[in-house]
């Protein structure tokens, strides 16, 4: 199988059954991968995984997979998406009147509540046989929280993915210099891109200490991210979709922290998958054996 062979894995019996069972329609490489994580965990799961790539990468479809495969072999994932920590939108309100504009746009660091993200994701570890927690819900078309989720215990893993999870600060040169159109039209001084950097280095770092396992999709360039997310858009409610200059705008808000996760990211993730412009996995990388930091 091509995911194995890239991952100098071989692929086994078990693993044939396990993506036999995931769904049909979901993209083969990807299928392929959740089957191949499925194996390497079997006997050790990590606790929490996190899953990181730019938008359009296919975080949730691989996701959800995985949360399959790991459940046909004997595992329990629990699936959390830091989408649904943005903050509320009368709170990116507050946060656009007191700090800058830009930041009632959800998306980047600054705009997520990841106390609370913490907070669920150790609730979510703990939970006992059978014992129930409601999980906030962000819904994008109303661009705020909308009730809950509930799920029931126990799991064996907490897999959260989010377009910049295990993100790092930049170094502060590297902010002076406006890389597109909204930080020089709308960031001129600066305050918003060192608050999203102050951000990273605070509660997104306290967030991504508790990984065990960093899995990254890297995504070609900017270019595929605008083409993918414009493809998003289409699957979306008619009056809610993006037109493509909506989507290029939108799009610069993630440019600077996926840039940086592209530069940076790959040496520090157990799991590093290039993507390609079609959407396959072109390549893909171990980083070395998994120490669960739980145990």
């Amino acid at each position: 199988m091509k995911v194995a062979r890239l991952a100098g894995r071989e692929w086994t019996p078990a693993m044939s059954e396990s993506v036999g069972r995931l769904d049909p329609d979901a993209p083969g490489d990807y299928r392929e991968l959740a089957g191949l994580l499925a194996n390497e965990w079997v006997a050790r799961p990590p606790a929490f995984i996190g899953l990181a790539g730019g938008q359009g990468a296919g975080k949730s479809t691989l996701g959800r997979l995985i949360a399959s495969a790991c459940a046909g072999r004997g595992m329990r994932v629990c699936v959390l998406s830091l989408d649904d920590f943005y903050f509320p939108l009368s709170v990116r309100r507050r946060l656009a009147l007191r700090v800058h504009p830009l930041l009632e746009t959800r998306g980047p660091p600054g705009t997520h509540d990841l106390a609370n993200c913490r907070e669920i994701m150790k609730q979510v570890r703990s939970l006992g046989s059978g014992e129930a927690l409601e999980l906030p819900v962000f819904d994008k078309g109303l661009d705020d929280r909308r009730g809950s989720r509930r799920v029931r215990g126990p799991f064996d893993a907490v897999l959260l993915e989010g377009w910049c999870v295990g993100a790092a600060p930049e170094s502060d040169d590297r902010l002076e210099t406006p890389i597109n159109s909204l930080e020089r039209t709308r960031d001129a001084d600066q305050v918003w891109r060192r608050f999203v950097n102050q951000k990273l280095a605070g509660s997104y770092a306290a967030t991504w200490r508790m990984l065990d396992y960093l899995i990254f999709l890297r995504v070609p360039d900017m270019a595929a991210v605008r083409r993918w997310r414009l493809q998003q858009e289409s699957e979306r409610p008619e009056n809610q979709r993006l037109g493509a200059a909506e989507v290029d705008r939108f799009v610069q808000h993630f440019e600077r922290t996926t840039l940086a996760m592209n530069r940076e990211l790959l040496p520090r993730a157990d799991l590093a998958v290039e993507l390609a412009e079609d959407h396959s996995i072109a390549g893909m990388a171990f980083r070395g054996h998994h120490e669960s930091k739980t145990t």
